[in-house]
């Protein structure tokens, strides 16, 4: 069980789920036997692509713009995201009739950018190497009046994500199984959050394992030295999504005692993944949500004769990036 200390607990996560449950889509476990026998192992697929919005990001999102009061509404939101918890934000404002204001690199996904904008939220656009995209959402917050929305570092926003932990391990529960590794991408590590409090409350030896594009590895840096760690990288990686530097304090207080370890993946393996998943398993994944996949296929993570669930964090992905990887 998660210890009482924690800002997120099993029972936060049971009401985001009442909360989430009328307008999120409940995902399935998907198992192929073409990547069982591939890596000799069980393997479940939590296909989070094909949640609305086409990442997890909707479900914390809608949680916590679920409980902002009614009075406080009519300012609207504000938000910073490269682009998933953008549109997570911007549809849950969408239904409940507030406005969004989204702040985004200018390098985010066009697709990503466009998709915001058709959710009807306002989008700033900024650049991530010279400006500070959280002082730039907090001075139009105060200048507005409007609920700023973090995409992490946030217990509502870790609890609705904590909501796809809930549902592998009802899942799993279902199928009479115990899962012996639980695989998540991070980049501020809200979704790994969220899945390992609600997955090691039900099956407390499993082995929750964070995945990271390779030299973008600051939760794996963390984990190896019991605190918050930037990495060091320089450039860019295609998981987008994946960018941050540091951990969230509120998420690594979570995953600093829950997660077993990290590990991660280069851009050419993740490629490779994709491209397998649409080829073998005819699934769209976005670079960053197939980071965990690509660990597995690469063979970074120990699965052999076990049973692993792997989360595929999102499907939003630009055509002609996706284009090449597949050819």
């Amino acid at each position: 069980m998660t210890e009482p200390s924690l800002s997120v607990s099993p029972a936060d996560i049971e009401a985001a789920a009442r909360t989430v449950a009328p307008f999120a889509v409940r995902t399935p476990l998907l198992s192929f036997p073409v990547l069982n026998s591939r890596v000799g192992a069980t393997v479940f697929l939590k296909p989070e692509m094909l949640q609305r919005t086409g990442s997890f990001k909707f479900r914390g999102a809608f949680n916590k713009l679920s409980s902002i009061p009614q009075a406080a509404r009519r300012g609207g939101v504000v938000a910073f995201s490269s682009g998933n918890h953008a549109q997570g934000v911007a549809a849950a404002a969408q239904i409940l009739n507030m406005q969004a204001t989204i702040v985004m690199p200018k390098d985010a996904p066009l697709s990503k950018r466009e998709r915001t904008k058709a959710y009807g939220a306002e989008v700033v656009l900024y650049d991530r190497d010279r400006e500070d995209r959280e002082a730039i959402s907090r001075d139009i917050a105060t200048r507005r009046g409007a609920t700023l929305v973090k995409p992490y570092d946030d217990p509502l926003v870790i609890a609705g994500q904590g909501t796809a932990g809930r549902e592998i391990a009802e899942d799993m529960a279902a199928l009479r199984l115990a899962p012996d590794i639980v695989v998540a991408p991070a980049s501020g590590g809200g979704l790994i959050a969220g899945v390992a409090t609600a997955v090691k409350a039900r099956f407390p030896q499993a082995s929750v394992i964070v995945a990271e594009p390779e030299a973008f590895d600051d939760h794996s840096r963390s984990l190896r030295a019991g605190q918050r760690e930037p990495h060091h990288a320089e450039g860019r990686t295609i998981c987008d999504a994946l960018m941050a530097t540091i951990p969230g304090e509120l998420t690594f207080a979570i995953n600093g005692k829950l997660l077993s370890h990290g590990v991660t993946a280069t851009d050419t393996e993740v490629g490779a993944a994709v491209a397998f998943a649409f080829r073998e398993l005819k699934l769209v994944v976005e670079p960053g949500g197939a980071v965990g996949l690509a660990a597995l296929l690469a063979g970074r993570i120990d699965a052999e004769g076990k049973t692993v669930v792997i989360v595929l964090s999102g499907g939003n992905v630009d055509a002609d990036l996706y284009a090449k990887l597949i050819a």
